[in-house]
């Protein structure tokens, strides 16, 4: 297949195809065929599978007990535009031989972080000439980008919610440039992680005011990038803690009800990661359904957790159990709105070839495409929707739908308690719902 770029860095893989369940070819696809329709849709169009810039091309394997372990060949270049250029030429190769439409990234990401604001900002303008030349050749697109306000010693106490206005000011000037630079690329959405938009301790921290700071701050990005002819979504990706104690964005409930307080919701919805849900002591349906009822089930960030640790793994999607449950909730409400399926997630550290990523990536695309169909005959084929709907039918008809309707008093409930006297017990099927799961998969 013909490069995107000078070099060749995954020499040896050919774009990955589909070849169906039979296939014994480790790089193929098993169950993600781009173009086969689903529930009115083709999985190309559902999925929008995005590459993670920050994993894919920057993770070493490096851990808090040893350096990394991955040494990658576009990483060796001393001059740190000429190392961009060669990252982006490793993004596009990996990008088009998956045969994904997007990407995702970090500012500095993209390039590393200079000395002052003002050399991080041109190398940004550089590289944003070069990918928008990659983007043209190739038809890769930007699902969403972000800032990193949470690496750097600077931001130790935050970015929007530092207690030190010169902090703030210099994460505006720093995500001011990154919106810049995702509009130039004709970015679909922006994404606001706050990695350290919270607390360690409550002994030094004006919560109230940090969140409205933060309100605040979220407020003034949307404005600028609104004036610029920005017309996509900004997300909020919500995580419990790690790196802080308690971070603002804590779950989808929270987020969801800071939006509305702050106004908001008309332009912010939810990019959902499944460790998150996991630290934050949900499952990802559960974050998904939330965001589904508000009307902001935006993005989702597909990876997993480890069980017995305590912290984000980021590890490869392969819970198919798990992403059946997602996926019929993904199905219930209609699809994303607006964002796409970004693999934020890394190899593990003692995965160290090339072809390991490949191997990771596909994986998570099959395990989602897989899920999206067995999602698909368990809504259309099996009593699973008429079930959960008939749990609720006592409010269909007569007082109950009374009730929904905003006919009823608490007198008018004394009333009926009183006249249906002692009620019979109503079983939730329980273990009926998990065999139909269990039997479709």
């Amino acid at each position: 297949m013909a490069l995107i770029g000078n070099k060749e860095y995954f020499k040896g893989i050919d774009k990955i195809a589909y070849e169906g369940k039979e296939s014994d070819n480790p790089l193929a696809y098993k169950y993600y065929d781009a173009d086969r329709v689903v529930a009115g849709k083709t999985m190309r169009e559902h999925f929008k599978f995005a590459m993670a810039y920050w994993h894919t091309l920057c993770g070493t394997g490096g851990d808090p007990f040893g350096p990394g372990t991955m040494n990658h060949k576009w990483a060796t270049a001393v001059d740190p535009i000429q190392s961009a250029k060669n990252k982006a030429d490793a993004a596009f190769e990996f990008i088009t031989k998956m045969g994904f439409d997007y990407y995702c990234f970090h500012d500095y990401d993209l390039i590393d972080e200079a000395a002052t604001l003002a050399e991080s900002e041109k190398r940004l303008a550089i590289i944003t000439e070069y990918l928008k030349e990659k983007q043209s050749k190739s038809g890769v697109k930007l699902l969403w980008g972000t800032s990193n306000c949470f690496s750097n010693p600077r931001y130790m106490n935050g970015a929007s919610t530092n207690p030190d206005f010169n902090v703030l000011a210099r994460a505006g000037a720093q995500i001011k440039t990154a919106l810049d630079t995702t509009i130039a690329l004709g970015g679909e959405n922006y994404v606001f992680w706050g990695g350290r938009e919270g607390y360690m301790s409550l002994l030094n921290t004006d919560m109230g005011r940090e969140l409205d700071h933060m309100g605040r701050f979220l407020g003034m990005a949307r404005d600028y990038a609104r004036s610029k002819g920005f017309k996509g979504n900004f997300f909020i990706e919500p995580k419990p803690m790690e790196p802080m104690k308690h971070q603002y964005d804590f779950d989808a409930a929270t987020v969801i009800g800071f939006l509305h307080k702050y106004d908001l919701q008309h332009d912010f919805k939810l990019n959902i990661e499944v460790n998150h849900a996991t630290l934050a002591q949900h499952t990802m349906q559960h974050e998904l359904e939330l965001a589904a009822n508000a009307g902001m089930m935006g993005s989702i960030d597909a990876n997993r957790g480890d069980y017995q640790n305590g912290w984000d793994t980021d590890q490869f999607p392969n819970n198919i159990g798990e992403t059946v449950e997602v996926m019929l909730t993904f199905l219930k409400a209609g699809g994303l709105k607006g964002g796409g399926i970004n693999f934020d997630a890394k190899l593990r550290r003692n995965s160290t070839d090339y072809d390991d990523i490949f191997h990771a990536h596909i994986g998570g695309a099959d395990v989602f495409a897989r899920a999206l169909l067995i999602a698909d005959k368990i809504i259309s084929s099996s009593p699973y929707a008429s079930l959960r709907k008939n749990r609720y039918n006592s409010f269909d008809n007569g007082k109950g739908k009374q009730f929904e309707e905003g006919k009823l008093n608490f007198n008018d409930l004394y009333e009926i308690a009183h006249a249906n006297g002692e009620l019979t017990l109503q079983s939730g099927k329980q273990e009926l719902f998990e065999n139909i799961i269990n039997q479709y998969i």
